[in-house]
């Protein structure tokens, strides 16, 4: 798993690349963690992630949360169709706000 991140607009945008799994799952929390901190609005770009599994899950959870707690707002972008079918399955389609692309959640705020 690799990340970039850059901020447009006020807001930061994290791109993760490659699988998102119980190894990798710690990185990737305390980047999202490091993002919701530093910027009320953050977009994770998942067009990149091949598979995720519920630590990975619980890791976009735990920062989504973080930043609804500080009435920020935090959205995940592109997602890949391996990547929805487990938001799908957990039923976090309908928690998580969920665009096609990043420009579109750039276009709506974050």
């Amino acid at each position: 798993m690799e990340h970039t991140q850059r901020e447009e607009n006020g807001c930061t945008i994290v791109a993760f690349t490659g699988d998102i799994d119980l190894e990798s799952s710690p990185d990737v929390r305390r980047v999202l963690l490091d993002c919701v901190k530093a910027n009320d609005s953050v977009i994770v770009d998942l067009s990149g992630v091949d598979y995720i599994d519920s630590s990975g899950v619980a890791s976009m959870v735990e920062a989504f949360q973080t930043t609804r707690a500080g009435s920020g707002q935090f959205s995940l972008a592109a997602v890949s169709e391996s990547a929805l079918r487990v938001l799908q399955l957990a039923r976090l389609d309908k928690v998580f706000t969920i665009y096609g692309s990043v420009e579109e959640g750039l276009a709506d705020g974050g």
